[in-house]
């Protein structure tokens, strides 16, 4: 704890790929609804958690390492980041379902002599 740090400010870049680490893990659970619907219910509250973060390190910080619950202390503390968040994780659902509804190509029949190489490696 006596090297994490609480004052330097993160850049953009590494915001945006802490927040898309979120988004994708939610996304990959399929938990975008409820997430979505928790971090606009709790938005206003977002400078609170933060401070809870802080008050949480000592428990929290061996198991996620100290830096990192300082890192995400910084990003709640700004409720844009919230809504930056959703959006991603909205736009990473749209992205899986339409990966899903595109129809899957069918495999292409084998040759003759592809069947009968097959047939000799059994």
């Amino acid at each position: 704890m006596l090297n994490t740090d609480f004052t330097t400010p993160l850049s953009q870049e590494e915001i945006d790929a802490r927040l898309d680490t979120i988004a994708r893990q939610i996304v990959g659970r399929r938990l975008e609804t409820p997430a979505a619907m928790f971090l606009e219910m709790h938005k206003p509250l977002s400078y609170l958690a933060s401070q809870g973060l802080i008050v949480a390190m000592p428990i929290v910080g061996p198991f996620v390492g100290h830096q990192n619950v300082a890192d995400y202390s910084k990003i709640l503390s700004n409720s844009a980041n919230i809504e930056r968040l959703i959006q991603r994780i909205e736009e990473l659902a749209e992205e899986r379902d339409e990966a899903e509804s595109k129809p899957k190509p069918k495999p292409e029949a084998k040759t003759e002599t592809e069947a009968e190489t097959d047939k000799e490696q059994e």
